[in-house]
């Protein structure tokens, strides 16, 4: 009797352990469905377009311009002593010097070992991003610069990245390069520090070059830029030059974002002339500049955006001046 009423029990709990287990193993399922939906439901970190929006120069700014006295008034001239224009040059080493004059009324390029900012002067060498250059007494040198043609530019920059627009502030120089570096290896200065990735050089390559010449070369200004696409550049069609922003914006930086370029042989609607600056962030909605001037976008949220800058004609159709008209930029926003 005492079995069979032990059989009749567990043919009555076996069934019920088992509903159990498929119980919990489904709402285990589900929750781990639902786990995974909420993940790939996550909104992206990059922002539609419409919500920046324009607006003043931050007070930030506007305490520096007043601390500089008479400097923001500047009107500084470059020459680019080295490399002269037209030069071949043979051998991968590039030196870059400028001499400065015009009326200065103070301003002269320097690093503020406190701040890390201060005057200096923007180099971009093809269409790279730029260069801040703060130390004109010595020579801004590149290093395995490959064979070929290639254009500098430079012009004068304030302590938070905007150009001064003066005449005479912007100058541009093409040379060429014999017998340059190893295509596969990036344009360093003298530091090793990549200046453009010429063929998406090995990182660990282009760290290792870093080391060594750290060891046997002074200290050179220099930061990492992507490999540059852009073709010749004619002197006597409109040119549009991208300076900012550039690079990872941090803290009070992070928000409003300040764009600013460099206009030649153009002049913009606003200011009398018939061309535009047309921007877009994200691929959004396309936006236009009409004068020539700092425009400070406010609204950006944390992670990467992509920033357009292109110079249009009155049919808003990009001007072709060896692709410089129509670049592309990366930035990073860290809040």
């Amino acid at each position: 009797m005492r079995t069979l009423k032990r059989a009749r029990l567990i043919c009555i709990a076996c069934p019920l352990l088992v509903a159990l287990h498929t119980g919990c193993t489904d709402t285990m399922n589900s929750n781990n469905a639902n786990t995974t939906a909420n993940i790939n439901a996550s909104p992206s970190a990059t922002p539609a377009q419409a919500n920046l929006t324009e607006t003043q120069e931050p007070q930030r700014i506007k305490d520096m311009r007043a601390a500089r006295g008479e400097q923001d008034a500047a009107n500084p001239v470059l020459a680019i002593r080295e490399p002269r224009d037209n030069a071949m040059i043979t051998g991968s080493t590039v030196n870059v010097r400028l001499d400065l004059s015009g009326d200065l009324k103070g301003y002269q390029p320097m690093k503020d070992p406190a701040t890390g900012m201060g005057n200096h002067i923007h180099v971009i060498l093809d269409n790279q991003p730029y260069e801040a250059y703060y130390n004109l007494g010595e020579a801004f040198e590149l290093r395995n610069v490959t064979a070929g043609k290639h254009t500098l530019r430079v012009f004068a920059s304030r302590p938070w990245h905007e150009s001064y627009k003066n005449d005479g502030s912007f100058q541009m120089v093409t040379f060429t390069v014999q017998g340059g570096g190893n295509p596969n290896q990036p344009t360093t200065t003298g530091t090793g520090q990549v200046m453009s990735d010429n063929r998406n050089a090995n990182n660990a390559n282009a760290n290792a070059n870093a080391n060594v010449n750290a060891n046997s070369s002074p200290t050179r200004e220099g930061k990492d830029m992507p490999s540059s696409t852009a073709g010749d550049v004619d002197r006597s069609k409109p040119l549009l030059t991208y300076s900012r922003p550039k690079g990872e914006y941090k803290a009070a930086e992070a928000d409003p974002v300040m764009i600013d370029f460099w206009l030649t042989n153009a002049k913009l609607r606003g200011d009398g002339g018939e061309y535009r600056v047309r921007y877009s962030i994200d691929g959004g909605e396309a936006r236009y500049i009409d004068r020539w001037q700092p425009l400070w976008l406010t609204g950006w949220t944390a992670g990467k955006h992509t920033v357009k800058l292109e110079l249009v004609d009155a049919n808003g159709n990009v001007v072709d001046n060896g692709g410089y008209n129509s670049t592309t930029r990366e930035i990073t926003i860290v809040k």
